[in-house]
């Protein structure tokens, strides 16, 4: 039996400079995100689009979402199989392209997780989980790019003695 789950949030537009669209440079890209009990997320447009680029932006938030997405699943996988993940981190990249009409979409996403494990023995299955949660991913699952993900898993230098 397959569950279904709902999420609500507002997005309100704050970038009526007094003109509303009166014209394309006439109003500003910024904009909240909120959800409920959930602080607001300040964004934008891409600095290309007339953003502001001390904001958040959509194209940001799909990558953060990925990485967000498969480091959950894969800290969850490792709990699972006794795998004692100490520290983990993402510079996730992606990559859009912007079509004649004026229009995009993005050609893919690279994660980076660079994981440390508790134990020396731990890397390899560490490594291999990394799979796994990609295809539990239910961001990953939902786009029509390639989510690609290159691992680097290292031990403590007090495991290594």
């Amino acid at each position: 039996m397959s569950k279904e789950h709902a999420y609500e949030l507002t997005v309100e537009w704050t970038g009526n400079s007094g003109t509303g669209t009166s014209g394309y440079r006439q109003f500003e890209r910024s904009h909240t995100i909120q959800a409920a009990s959930k602080p607001p997320l300040l964004a934008s447009s891409d600095p290309a689009f007339r953003g502001d680029a001390t904001r958040y932006n959509p194209e940001d938030l799909l990558v953060a979402s990925l990485a967000s997405c498969h480091m959950l699943w894969y800290l969850h996988l490792c709990a699972e199989a006794g795998i004692i993940v100490v520290a983990y981190s993402d510079t996730a990249t992606g990559i859009m392209a912007e079509t004649p009409d004026g229009g995009g979409h993005f050609r893919e996403v690279t994660l980076h997780p660079l994981v440390t494990v508790a134990a020396a023995h731990m890397q390899a299955p560490a490594a291999a989980l990394h799979e796994r949660a990609h295809q539990l991913c239910f961001i990953a699952n939902s786009v029509n790019f390639p989510v690609r993900h290159q691992p680097t898993i290292t031990i403590p230098d007090a495991a290594r003695s």
